[in-house]
């Protein structure tokens, strides 16, 4: 981790010490997982986000809002984008 990585990690910790932050960040984790995911996914093919828009039969604005975690999604559309990149969606209930 370098230096920058090191400071995201102290800003990180002293965020969670507060419980909104806290609740907030775990409500959006799990959407924030599958699309750290999703963008590995789609790096690791060398597939471009228009690439990925065509396969899903959406706009390039759609897959980069995605990425960027300013669009909130369907499952149904997470699925789509999993099945366009050769994934599957599997959801856990714990």
């Amino acid at each position: 981790m370098g230096r920058a990585g090191a400071k995201s990690a102290e800003v990180k910790e002293l965020l969670m010490k507060d419980e909104e932050f806290k609740a907030e960040y775990e409500k959006l984790k799990p959407r924030y997982d599958v699309i750290s995911q999703i963008i590995e996914a789609r790096t690791s093919q060398n597939i471009t986000q228009e690439e990925l828009a065509l396969r899903v039969g959406t706009q390039k604005s759609n897959i980069s809002r995605l990425e960027s975690g300013t669009y909130n999604p369907s499952l149904d559309f997470f699925s789509k984008v999993a099945r366009s990149l050769g994934k599957e969606v599997q959801v856990t209930l714990k």
